[in-house]
């Protein structure tokens, strides 16, 4: 049994029974003032919405707002609900890292700390970004104690050991210098640095919705929870970092498993897109509630089309799964537009974009002037990066086209999700809670823990009930 396992049994009626409110982390629950070891993640373009982050923080639980691909006046206009609704309880924001263009990541730190959030989940970060630093090491201060306090919480969404290894560590010494040098910190918030680890919670990210290296959590997350051991070994703060799960948790029974593999705490992300506060449309909620756990497939990720990145999605009644793959085989072999056979060409501008290459490339072209002059500039120059920014279009239109519930180009929605929401509709099937309108992030949460400590309430039982003297075994 693992230490946190142990401590949530306690005798209830002359039989051991496992508290869902003690599963996991007590340090967990108590830096984040929850009730749960348990936190709703973040999806893109407030799919993780504002009503999603109040109904759980005023449950006394802990979500994230989806800030990436929001403009910084509808992430401030968030912030200040959250200020108004849940005050100081549980809630954090999104920080996407942003590959392609730095300012962008840059322009969320600057929002965040000018609004004092006080919880960002990091996601989508290969190596640590000066950002992402000058939000963790902002407001450092020596306590009277001796210890460091640390204004601002991050939690990591990783599923490679290189990647989890860059949270266990000290922030990168060159990007602290950097950040001096540059007047973005001062000199004592650069001196305590060297004493705190990058993340505070590190969350590792099996077969999850949306981008995944499709990890199997029976591996990934034991092999952290010893990664981050041994780096408490080395570098002593590691030790306190929480080690979490996500990816498959849809049902109690996965939720249990979590903690029995070493969970300091639970994340869930596919099951929440299927309730009444998620930020997609109705018609989207209504194909999510009818999938089956065999209805995902891994596609190409738009965003990073060009590393081949992946990303599991919806697969059911849709042509955007085929779309996209072809999209990328095309990326692959050719090297500019003009390159696709006329029947190819005609195909993608008809059927996919419904415009021609020139009316795509004249929009994206506005956006990227704005956005990212330096990627816009290299396409001017090189076709085949403007073939990639024409192709990067039809996946953030799939985007749009799904949020808005398009009826026409219902065909080409983007829906990222997890077999774990296939799970929980089989479990639900039958139940008041079939129909989305019925479910509610709070009471989902509520559900998978509470349902996860009976599973191990029962599973214990029946395991001391094998080995007792006289069972036979």
């Amino acid at each position: 049994m693992t230490t946190s396992l142990a401590r949530a049994v306690h005798p209830a009626d002359g039989q051991d029974r496992v508290r869902a409110e003690a599963l996991g982390s007590a340090a967990f629950r108590a830096e984040h003032n929850v009730r749960y070891a348990y936190a709703a993640g973040s999806m893109y373009k407030a799919v993780a919405s504002e009503e999603m982050v109040i109904r759980m923080g005023r449950a006394g639980l802990l979500s994230y707002f989806g800030t990436g691909g929001l403009r910084a006046e509808r992430v401030v206009s968030a912030i200040r609900r959250f200020e108004r609704e849940i005050g100081d309880g549980p809630y954090g924001l999104n920080l996407l890292a942003s590959h392609e263009n730095q300012a962008k990541e840059q322009e969320q730190v600057r929002l965040f700390l000018a609004h004092r959030v006080r919880r960002v989940e990091a996601a989508s970060f290969i190596v640590p970004t000066r950002p992402l630093v000058q939000y963790r090491i902002s407001g450092l201060r020596r306590a009277r104690d001796g210890s460091v306090h640390v204004p601002n919480r991050v939690m990591a969404k990783v599923s490679r050991p290189e990647v989890a290894q860059y949270f266990l560590d000290p922030p990168p010494r060159a990007l602290v210098a950097e950040l001096l040098a540059e007047g973005a910190v001062t000199a004592e918030e650069a001196a305590l640095a060297e004493r705190i680890t990058l993340a505070d919670d590190l969350c590792a990210e099996a077969d999850s919705g949306g981008h995944t290296d499709q990890r199997q959590l029976v591996v990934l997350l034991p092999d952290m929870v010893r990664q981050r051991d041994a780096a408490g070994r080395a570098f002593p703060p590691a030790a306190a970092v929480r080690v979490g799960a996500a990816g498959g948790l849809g049902v109690p029974e996965a939720v249990a498993a979590a903690f029995v593999l070493g969970a300091d705490f639970a994340l869930t992300g596919s099951v929440n897109q299927c309730t009444a506060e998620c930020g997609t449309s109705d018609r989207v909620k209504d194909m999510l509630q009818r999938a089956e756990v065999q209805d995902m497939t891994v596609v190409p990720a738009g965003d990073m089309l060009e590393t081949g990145a992946k990303a599991q999605v919806l697969r059911r009644g849709l042509f955007y799964p085929a779309r996209a793959n072809k999209l990328y085989e095309l990326y692959r072999r050719h090297d500019s537009l003009e390159d696709l056979d006329e029947q190819t060409a005609d195909q993608l501008q008809r059927r996919y974009f419904r415009r021609t290459f020139d009316q795509v490339w004249q929009e994206t072209r506005a956006y990227y002037a704005q956005a990212n002059p330096e990627s816009l500039a290299l396409a001017e120059r090189d076709p085949k990066h403007r073939m990639l920014l024409v192709f990067k279009a039809y996946f953030v239109q799939s985007i749009r086209l799904a949020m808005s519930g398009s009826e026409e180009h219902q065909v080409d929605y983007q829906i990222n999700c997890g077999p774990a929401l296939g799970a929980l509709n089989s479990r639900l099937r039958g139940t008041p809670r079939e129909d989305w309108r019925n479910r509610h992030v709070d009471e989902i949460a509520d559900w998978l823990m509470r349902g996860a400590a009976d599973v191990l309430t029962d599973r214990l039982a029946r395991l001391t009930a094998m080995t007792s003297p006289g069972s036979g075994t």
